[in-house]
């Protein structure tokens, strides 16, 4: 039986506390959602306080394939803890995680949350003209979405595809020039993981429409996975 839950993953923390809080006992600094979230904080996703996760006796670790390091989750493997590690890269796929970890890794019901977020995706529309997107991710250096992501789906399922979509590598850097020359529609900036701001990137693409997202509504597969297609439309407008 689960009754405690440590997680090193900030939209897993999320999906936990909204159908079950009293399962958790630990969360990274990173975690930020819900808001007032009360347990004991274990360091970052990429380095983790791993005494201190072991100290909690946790009955199950989550983790996430991309957000966590391999070596971290051996490791704690090693001291005995069960670690359930989420393999996650398109909208099908979190619905699925999202159910076996909740009902299988922690023994809940499945939530009502996790109903309306597919029929809120099931609801989505894509529009019949199809627009070209370049997606950074970071600067100096420049990175974008590749091949392969969460984010890249859900964009895709929204009638917005990434230019990098078929590029060899998952999160590739890429010169700006490059990036401005690549022949995108329009620019999606989202405010993690890094944070750009209406003064913090789109002066990198004068000329060029940039849309602001909302990283937790583009990159986080939990609760608010409900919101994302209505508020994620509405940021990369008509």
């Amino acid at each position: 039986m689960t009754t405690r839950v440590v997680s090193l993953v900030p939209s897993l923390t999320e999906a936990v506390a909204a159908t079950a809080p009293d399962l958790l006992v630990g969360a990274t600094d990173w975690c930020s959602h819900p808001q007032g979230l009360d347990v004991a904080r274990v360091g970052g996703t990429k380095n983790p306080d791993l005494a201190g996760v072991t100290a909690l006796r946790p009955d199950l670790v989550l983790a996430n394939e991309e957000e966590n390091r391999p070596a971290d989750v051996a490791a704690l493997r090693a001291a005995g803890l069960e670690v359930w590690v989420t393999v996650i890269r398109s909208l099908p796929e979190a619905l699925r995680e999202l159910d076996r970890m909740l009902t299988v890794g922690c023994g809940l019901p499945r939530p009502r949350w996790l109903d309306d977020a597919e029929a809120a995706w099931d609801a989505v529309r894509a529009p019949a003209v199809r627009r070209r997107v370049v997606v950074p991710v970071w600067r100096r250096p420049w990175m974008v979405l590749g091949r392969d992501t969460f984010a890249g789906d859900v964009l895709a399922r929204l009638g917005v595809d990434n230019v990098y979509a078929g590029h060899a590598e998952r999160y590739p850097r890429v010169p700006l020039d490059e990036l401005r020359a690549a022949g995108a529609d329009l620019v999606a900036l989202p405010d993690e993981p890094y944070r750009f701001t209406a003064d913090d990137g789109p002066e990198a693409f004068p000329g060029m429409r940039v849309a602001l997202l909302s990283g937790r509504h583009l990159t986080w597969y939990g609760p608010s996975l409900v919101e994302a297609p209505g508020v994620l439309a509405a940021a990369l407008g008509g």
